[in-house]
């Protein structure tokens, strides 16, 4: 029986090969490969010995003979096969274990473009898809975590179909997973460039995905679910999927979705923020340099949906800020830092999950799911601190105004669609979500803001079709309206706004929420 190992990843191979020497197999193997499993005591034949040639090209040509793929690629049960080894004096190959070169981590190194494509493997993806086509008759192994049930079912002779069809899938998905690196990389680097601001979206697109979390279940307890995080060449890992859990019980698929959409939101700010989410969607958000009055703020917009909700600051949270939120049951609290004492005072929450959490780092590309599909866009990163509004009313907005407008301008991007927002003092008072019309959504979040609407300002994510909503705003106070603008019917709103004396800007820009 032969074996041939040749892996960048050398984690339990030499005790895998010895098990593997003691159970008959001879073992063939290349260069470093070969010198690390010699260090173990074990004979170790270098392929070359057996196909008589040399590697060349400085090590890019080792493994690739016709010698070695029909050892592997030889069907036991077509006597065809069979007859060609007898001929040409080939020995079948029984077990290949190969993992890749270390292409992504020289990547994440820094290393520069010709060091990178030094480390696309060539040789190795071939051998591995040969053995894994070949899986009835060839055990193929990629990942040293299965070296221990090989051995066992090798031990007992019982390797099982099933056991060397999972191996097979594992190996394609091996080199799938490799290839998307490359492709990932090769398009960032030398696409991305020379195309400038067009549109970057491949004919065909694959994904690269590693398993991080396995979920009890999904939105509802009949559907399984597990989350997975996107492996982004080159690029920093931050995020969610990246946050390092410090206290509390497992997550679920609903906490980690709407923990997503509490650290989006609350990264769009320069200002010390608290955000506060509840079914994927804000209902409190505010500015202040004291983060415990942040999160009193943010709560006071809307104290009702805040119960079992999720709380994201991007600042260190302090034990004052804790002092006050244990008050309310969270599932979650998402910052980049805790002080000890904080920890501490969360820790006496049992179940209260408490993540740390770093930016997401440069924007990706978004999938959302359709039937028999997904749809890709770029994620909305606008720079809405350098949006240049325009005063369209007679009356401009004052000062105090101008900076609720922005700070309302930069919530209502994270409110699902139609949204308003309708802030003061750096504040959420009211917010309307998710409703088939935009005056609703008015209502909705005027009859929350009550009172504390008059003299606020409003923010809606898209242009106002009608003056309706111009003329609800004015019922309730509101004094200043930010909108996209961009309607056929644009000027009579801003009629309306003047005949109420309301300040109204455009930004030229929209931020739809789905």
């Amino acid at each position: 029986m032969i074996a041939f190992i040749s892996v960048s990843d050398r984690t339990g191979v030499q005790e895998f090969a010895l098990n593997l020497a003691e159970l008959g197999y001879d073992i063939y193997s290349t260069g470093g490969t070969q010198r690390h499993l010699a260090e173990a005591g074990l004979t170790v034949h270098n392929i070359e010995s057996l196909t008589g040639f040399p590697e060349i090209l400085g090590g890019r040509i080792k493994s690739i003979h016709p010698i070695l793929y029909g050892g592997v690629l030889a069907r036991r049960d077509v006597p065809e096969h069979m007859d060609d080894l007898r001929r040409s004096e080939i020995p079948p190959i029984d077990l290949v274990c190969v993992n890749l070169y270390p292409f992504v981590q020289t990547v994440a190194s820094g290393a520069s473009l010709d060091e990178c494509l030094e480390q696309i493997d060539i040789g190795g993806p071939a051998i591995i898809r040969a053995a894994a086509k070949n899986y009835p008759f060839v055990l193929v192994l990629v990942d040293p975590n299965d070296y221990a049930e090989a051995l066992d079912a090798l031990r007992m002779n019982g390797v099982s179909p099933e056991f060397r069809r999972r191996l097979a899938e594992k190996a394609f998905q091996h080199t799938a997973h490799y290839d998307t690196a490359i492709v990932q990389y090769l398009h960032g680097e030398l696409v991305e460039p020379m195309r400038g601001d067009e549109p970057q979206f491949p004919e065909r697109m694959t994904i690269a995905l590693d398993k991080a979390l396995e979920l009890r279940y999904g939105e509802n307890p009949h559907q399984r679910a597990a989350l997975y995080q996107e492996e982004r060449v080159g690029l920093p890992l931050g995020g969610i999927v990246a946050a390092r859990q410090l206290h509390g019980k497992e997550l679920s698929y609903n906490n980690i979705l709407d923990a997503d959409a509490a650290w989006a939101a609350v990264q769009d700010f320069r200002e010390p923020t608290a955000v506060i989410v509840k079914h994927n969607s804000p209902c409190g958000i505010a500015c202040h340099e004291d983060v415990a009055e942040a999160y009193r703020r943010a709560l006071a917009s809307d104290p009702v949906s805040a119960y079992g909700g999720i709380v994201a600051f991007n600042r260190p949270v302090t034990a004052e800020a804790v002092r006050e939120m244990v008050k309310t049951f969270y599932e979650i609290v998402i910052a980049p830092e805790f002080e000890d004492e904080a920890l501490a005072l969360f820790r006496r929450k049992r179940d209260l999950r408490v993540l740390q959490a770093s930016p997401a780092g440069a924007a990706g590309l978004e999938y959302r799911r359709v039937s028999g599909g997904l749809l890709v866009q770029e994620g909305d990163c606008y720079a809405d601190d350098e949006t240049e509004l325009r005063v369209v009313t007679k009356r401009a907005p004052t000062a105090v105004e101008l900076a609720d407008l922005r700070f309302a301008w930069k919530a209502v991007k994270h409110v699902k669609s139609n949204a308003i927002v309708i802030a003061r003092g750096g504040a959420t008072v009211g917010i309307g979500a998710g409703q088939p019309n935009r005056p609703n959504s008015v209502h909705l979040a005027l009859r929350q803001a009550g009172e504390r609407g008059r003299g606020a300002v409003l923010a809606s994510d898209g242009f106002f079709p009608f003056p309706d909503n111009v003329e609800l705003a004015a019922q309730g106070g509101v004094t200043a309206v930010i909108q996209p603008g961009g309607s056929i019917r644009d000027e009579e709103s801003i009629k309306a706004s003047d005949a109420h004396g309301m300040a109204m800007v455009f930004t030229g820009v929209r931020h739809f929420r789905h």
